[in-house]
């Protein structure tokens, strides 16, 4: 039994002509980086940076049981939603755990569209799937229709503006609306994984290397560059954007992952509900919390977090972080651990390295 083939997205060959460094990720053949990650992670926050994220699935949930369908499986609050409307939101799991994070859009009345993590997707339907009704709710994988280009920074709508008529300025952050870009029809939201503003353009397939090549040519008298996972890691990192597999999982509730901010507990009955009603109320007993190491040592994912000789938790992402000059990381503390300034030590290849809790996001885009 021969071993399945990477899958390409629409934009592959258009990498490859840049020369850009390619590796299998979550089953796709993606873009690591093109030049200098440095390079890349500072034209997003400088000028604007090209992300594919093509391999990203996308399901299409309608019908006019669907907005109760998303309630039950989500913990954040679906019916706050209203057309041309987004929200960051997680299936939760009975246990109030992460099946995945996710972002809904509504797209019109009783027409969803969820992105999905693409590692997740077929997990993701499988699960969904078995929660729908009888009858009143349509479930689509729907990932084949789109290309999906983010362009992310300070100077993406002026990059962008230039290839659709759609008002960009007036598009606020977490809206969407239909348009079209080099006259393909597309759905552009102001959503992205980068901690800056900026946007994501759901296009067809055929039309993403045209939008793409577009984009960077009218782009690059202005600092913009096309950028890869390297980068978006770096960028997602310092805005405290949680990876799943990482810093989520079945294994870590949405409390302890410090987004209780998408759990709307007078919502309704939804999965993982009682769980998270007493964590609520009792407290944690863990929870994710930003560091920075004291030196310029790194502290990778897996790493060994220890107090008092003891280890008491793990490392779930780390990098030096290009904005801030810095080592920064993730890592689920005790209870006691979790206030600023709090010390401790980490594992690196057997060194134990002093890092601080920090307040996060550790980067703030400017307003």
């Amino acid at each position: 039994m021969t071993e399945r083939e990477p899958r390409r997205t629409p934009l592959h060959d258009v990498h490859v002509a840049a020369g850009a460094r390619m590796v299998e990720f979550a089953g796709w053949l993606m873009p690591v980086q093109y030049s200098s990650v440095l390079q890349e992670h500072h034209a997003v926050r400088t000028a604007a940076g090209l992300f594919d994220v093509s391999h990203m699935g996308e399901a299409s949930v309608r019908g006019p049981g669907a907005r109760d369908l998303l309630q039950r499986l989500t913990c954040n609050d679906v019916g706050r939603l209203t057309p041309g409307r987004a929200q960051y939101n997680a299936l939760t799991t009975p246990d109030g755990t992460f099946v995945d994070d996710l972002i809904v859009y509504m797209l019109g009345d009783n027409e969803y569209l969820a992105v999905l993590n693409a590692g997740n997707t077929t997990k993701d339907l499988a699960w969904i799937r078995r929660h729908v009704p009888e009858v009143g709710v349509e479930l689509v994988d729907v990932s084949d229709r789109y290309a999906l280009i983010a362009i992310q920074g300070p100077r993406s709508t002026e990059i962008l503006q230039s290839l659709t008529e759609l008002e960009l300025a007036k598009l606020r952050y977490f809206r969407l609306a239909q348009a079209e870009v080099l006259d393909a029809p597309c759905i552009i939201a102001r959503t992205g994984y980068t901690g800056e503003d900026g946007f994501e353009i759901f296009a067809p397939p055929s039309s993403a290397p045209r939008i793409w090549t577009t984009l960077l040519r009218e782009g690059e008298t202005l600092g913009a560059r096309p950028a890869g996972l390297a980068a978006r890691d770096t960028l997602r990192l310092e805005a405290k954007m949680t990876l799943y597999g990482n810093d989520i999982d079945e294994t870590t509730t949405v409390l302890e992952a410090d987004l209780g901010w998408i759990v709307k507990l007078a919502k309704g009955e939804f999965m993982g509900k009682d769980v998270l009603e007493r964590q609520s109320r009792e407290g944690l007993s863990r929870k994710l919390v930003g560091f920075e190491m004291a030196g310029r040592a790194i502290a990778r994912s897996g790493y060994d977090v220890i107090l008092g000789g003891e280890v008491v938790g793990q490392v779930t992402s780390g990098s030096h972080s290009p904005t801030l000059g810095r080592s920064i990381g993730l890592a689920y503390l005790p209870v006691g651990m979790w206030e600023p300034g709090t010390t401790f030590e980490i594992d690196i290849r057997g060194r134990r390295e002093a890092a601080t809790v920090v307040a996060t996001p550790f980067y703030k885009r400017p307003r």
